[in-house]
């Protein structure tokens, strides 16, 4: 998929998702302690992550989509825990975390070149 495509839908997934969370899900995510910081940072990390994808070169391609990967992955989890997925979805979320430092690590290593 394209970079910009993949940036654009995580984005708006991620806007999305962070308004229902405030909103719409208010009450539901209240049932649960952690819920509403769970759902808080899943929606951080998706938008951030989004926003890095968008404004990566052309040339970084590996590091964007290991970021698309584990942002998936790593809010995914957190959403589905949120809304009362079993808590053994938490030992997933790291792999997702894992991939996005992956790619932030991989995106130093292939630019130092440049500098």
């Amino acid at each position: 998929m394209n970079r910009l495509v993949t940036a654009g839908l995580l984005g708006a997934i991620a806007i999305a998702l962070g308004a229902f969370g405030a909103h719409g899900f208010k009450e539901r995510l209240a049932l649960i302690s952690e819920a509403t910081g769970w759902w808080q940072t899943a929606t951080f990390y998706l938008l951030i992550h989004a926003v890095a994808i968008g404004a990566i070169t052309a040339r970084s391609a590996l590091p964007a989509r290991l970021w698309a990967i584990g942002s998936v992955i790593f809010a995914g989890t957190l959403y589905a825990m949120a809304l009362g997925a079993p808590r053994w979805f938490g030992a997933i979320t790291p792999i997702g975390g894992s991939l996005l430092i992956a790619g932030w690590v991989l995106l130093a290593w292939t630019s130092r070149k440049e500098s």
